[in-house]
């Protein structure tokens, strides 16, 4: 399950005073929701005014259709650090509940207040929220018009006539299409604590660090990656990522994502990596025996490093 942030209600954000608002999950922060934020940002310039993303958690499809699980492109704290890195003031995560659901559109934007006088409202061109998601720009411009803010429309982004959407995303990372996702803006990441695993993989000459992962993540396709690690968000360490059942040793395994640190050294347990995947290699396969394993390991390192520039 997808780790919560310290969610609060409307009522209880914090005094900031006038304000442009956008309003979202933003899961990943890919190119459509850059758009959006920076034009949050323009908006508080032009206004002389603060920039604020409100980021609904849980995800609004766990609340509206109980039992659902929406398979994040990054943890939640991820997500934030990643719009705050975007030049927004204020990356406010605002609890999603029935509550929050009930309110219509103008009921919302009056909620805002004491704590935001808004000034400027940021929407993608096609979204609405909501009770039965009426919030539309359209409507939202009435509303602004009565209420003395504008109401800014953001066209979508494009790539090769793609259009660019946390969903499309997704769909190209479980398919293991590294470079479709990279190219919508949003690299394959995973974070996870490593974990104490049966230490097969030092037995082999490639001591991985196993990772736990307690977030509902957008699993890659079972193979072999080429990536990169690091200690609280993407980059870093050249590496050699496996996501996979380990068929070889294992006839119905779980699957276990595992990095091989490329020219490292050191005793990683206990610590929270962040693995970015860079490239697919290939399939996860079942070998006869363990030395043709060896054998095409250090084959995918060597392919690894090619990739990466360590070789």
């Amino acid at each position: 399950m997808t780790q919560p942030l310290d969610a609060a209600s409307l009522a209880d954000l914090p005094p900031i005073g006038p304000a442009a608002v956008t309003i979202g999950v933003f899961d990943g922060v890919h190119l459509g929701h850059r758009a959006v934020l920076e034009a949050t940002r323009a908006a508080a310039e032009g206004r002389a005014t603060s920039s604020v993303a409100l980021v609904f958690d849980p995800h609004p499809d766990e609340v509206i259709r109980p039992g659902t699980r929406v398979h994040r492109l990054a943890p939640p704290a991820i997500n934030m650090a990643r719009i705050s890195e975007l030049g927004i003031d204020h990356a406010l995560p605002v609890r999603f509940d029935a509550d929050l659901r009930s309110l219509t559109a103008e009921e919302f934007v009056t909620a805002l207040s004491p704590a935001i006088e808004l000034r400027s409202l940021v929407m993608a061109r096609h979204s609405a929220f909501g009770r039965g998601r009426a919030g539309t720009v359209e409507q939202l411009r009435l509303v602004g018009a009565a209420r003395g803010f504008q109401v800014v429309a953001v066209e979508p982004v494009a790539i090769e006539g793609e259009i660019v959407s946390s969903t499309s995303i997704r769909t190209a990372i479980e398919a293991g299409d590294v470079a479709t996702a990279r190219r919508l803006g949003v690299a394959p990441y995973l974070e996870g604590i490593v974990v104490a695993g049966d230490r097969r993989g030092r037995e082999l000459g490639f001591p991985t660090a196993n990772l736990r992962l307690d977030y509902e993540a957008a699993m890659p396709a079972l193979g072999i990656y080429a990536g990169r690690v690091s200690h609280g968000g993407p980059g870093g360490q050249p590496a050699l990522v496996s996501i996979g059942t380990r068929p070889t040793f294992e006839e119905h395994g779980r699957v276990v994502v595992e990095a091989y640190l490329l020219d490292f050294d050191g005793d990683l347990y206990g610590r929270s990596l962040g693995v970015e995947l860079v490239a697919r290699l290939r399939d996860e396969l079942r070998f006869e025996d363990v030395s043709a394993l060896i054998d095409q390991m250090h084959d995918d390192e060597r392919a690894a490093r090619a990739v990466l520039g360590t070789a």
